[in-house]
């Protein structure tokens, strides 16, 4: 469905619309969802004057096909699932380029994943408030991707880390998007020679723990990424191609998670009255154990099933 060009009072969402469009084939449900945000956005931005009219209905109809269209994906017909698809994605995508930052691999490829993830973090904000993880992640994935870029592009050598980052220079790149000072433009990282096509999908084989089952502030200078970690399907033309044999999976050590035996055989405690927003919170932590588990993540699908169990039979986290 063919939408009319952004109008200039919207372009604080061009990049969200852009990551849509290469996410297209790709992973729809990022695709839907980005677009949601970008109208949801949209309206509060300027939905008086007649070309933004114009552009936003024509948005809400495309969103309107893709939503019959995957009806029968629950990423769509649930929000709690689809708020975890979108989190999961996000900060797989961060922690590719946190691994390749810190091992000083400076590339086109790592600062698009950098800023990808901050505008699915932003796109997180259609379920609610973000968490201030998701707010810190947010934050630091829009200032490493400037930092980067800017260096590289006047023949510096960039710092791994959060070497330097003041609270001043990541607030200046906000929820509307980079500051134009930056000079960062998302079409300038995609694969020489490709011509328009997907953006960077999440790497896989990166586990992670969701960013609601921790509510402290993140230590950027202890995530880890576990070895084997691959780049996005489009790393560019110029970085050397794996070797084959480097190429081939390498299927990682499993160790039974630990489980709470007291759990095993629990029973709800007597004269527990659980609220509506406690079985919420029990909804979320199955769905994000049912998430991880897609992504191999034993021990996290593990730790959330406890917090449901323990939650539902005691009233208490």
């Amino acid at each position: 469905m063919a939408v009319p060009a952004l109008p200039v009072q919207l372009k604080a969402v061009q990049h969200h619309l852009r990551t849509a469009q290469e996410h297209e084939q790709r992973d729809p449900v990022v695709a839907y969802y980005c677009r949601l945000y970008a109208m949801q956005t949209g309206m509060k931005l300027d939905s008086k004057t007649p070309e933004c009219r114009k552009f936003l209905v024509r948005l809400m109809d495309q969103l309107e096909s893709m939503k019959k269209d995957l009806l029968d994906n629950e990423s769509i017909s649930q929000e709690v699932v689809g708020n975890a698809h979108i989190e999961n994605y996000a900060l797989k995508m961060f922690l590719y380029a946190d691994n390749e930052d810190r091992a000083g691999r400076f590339h086109k490829n790592m600062i698009k994943s950098f800023y990808t993830a901050s505008l699915l973090l932003d796109v997180l904000c259609v379920f609610g408030e973000l968490s201030e993880e998701n707010v810190q992640h947010r934050k630091y994935a829009r200032w490493k991707a400037t930092y980067i870029h800017n260096c590289l592009k006047s023949g510096e050598t960039p710092q791994s880390g959060p070497v330097g980052m003041e609270d001043e220079d990541a607030e200046e790149f906000g929820a509307s998007g980079f500051s134009d000072r930056s000079s960062f433009r998302a079409d300038q990282f995609e694969d020489p020679g490709s011509g328009p096509g997907p953006g960077p999908g999440p790497p896989p084989g990166i586990g992670f723990t969701p960013a609601h089952s921790d509510p402290s502030t993140p230590n950027y200078n202890h995530i880890q990424v576990p070895p084997g970690a691959h780049a996005p399907a489009n790393t560019p033309a110029e970085l050397p191609p794996p070797s084959a044999e480097a190429a081939k999976p390498v299927p990682a050590p499993r160790t039974a998670p630990s489980v709470d035996s007291a759990l095993l055989t629990a029973q709800q405690e007597g004269g527990v009255q659980l609220t509506p927003e406690d079985l919420t919170r029990a909804q979320k932590f199955c769905k994000y154990a049912g998430s991880a588990l897609q992504y191999e993540d034993v021990n996290t699908a593990v730790q959330n099933l406890q917090k449901a169990l323990r939650l539902l039979t005691s009233g208490r986290e």
